[in-house]
């Protein structure tokens, strides 16, 4: 089982905070569900998941196993419905993601999204400060993984768009929170914002702190049988540090 949060959206939400050009092209009314991982994923899931198929041809171990089980509850439970799926690793032919993460997790009220322009009196100058999101529950120990749209349902007037909780109000602690995601990230420390009710397993991290090209020998060190399609993509962890965590 994969310990998720689903947070239920609309298209319009999201696309009325972007450009055309990342729009997506769905009817405003169109359903959305914005999948997030929790820090129980590891060993519930993921873990389980290669003792069952490690020796499969894994692309990436983690990706693979996000899309096992949300391709498996979307047949099991939505089988008569066209749900299109993205998953935060996915690109377009132009390289840019086919959704914002981490714009889809602020407007569904799931993870407040905060960014350079939040912070009064940027200390930055012309420095360009990647945003990031923080779970009201979790902190930074989380991970946006896809987005569903529910292709011809619509959402009906009555549901109100969530506002994403403010975890981080004060202008001090945003800029700590901005610095450490984007100049020391591999410290884990901007994580730890705010309190969190549960944070990734020592194991977890060790997993995360390891370059994606040395994490198919450190699954061997663990036990599991890998082929060779199991190295990760040299640029897995950074596009998922800008695009919603690992």
């Amino acid at each position: 089982m994969l310990r998720i949060q689903q947070e239920t959206d609309e298209i319009g939400w999201y696309n009325a905070v972007l450009s055309p050009p990342l729009r997506l092209a769905y009817p405003d009314d169109t359903l959305a569900v914005v999948v997030l991982s929790t820090p129980a994923m590891f060993e519930q899931a993921f873990l389980p998941f290669m003792e069952k198929r490690s020796c499969q041809g894994l692309s990436d171990p983690i990706d693979q196993c996000v899309k096992h089980y949300i391709n498996s509850t979307v047949s099991q439970c939505f089988s008569g419905i066209n749900v299109g799926v993205s998953y935060d690793y996915e690109m377009l032919p132009s390289r840019k993601p086919k959704f914002l993460a981490q714009t889809a997790a602020h407007v569904s009220g799931a993870a407040f999204y905060y960014r350079q322009a939040d912070v009064p009196e940027q200390p930055w100058a012309d420095k360009k400060m990647f945003g990031v999101c923080v779970h009201p529950k979790f902190g930074g120990w989380f991970a946006i993984r896809a987005l569903l749209v529910f292709e011809g349902v619509e959402v009906g007037s009555e549901m109100v768009q969530p506002a994403p909780p403010d975890c981080v109000p004060s202008r001090e602690a945003r800029i700590q929170l901005l610095e450490g995601f984007n100049l020391r990230w591999q410290d884990w420390s901007y994580r730890n914002i705010i309190p969190p009710e549960q944070t990734y397993s020592q194991k977890q991290r060790d997993y995360f702190s390891t370059p994606p090209g040395q994490r198919s020998a450190l699954l061997k060190s663990w036990g599991f049988q890998l082929t060779e399609d199991n190295e990760p993509q040299p640029d897995s962890d950074t596009q998922s540090r800008v695009n919603g965590h690992s």
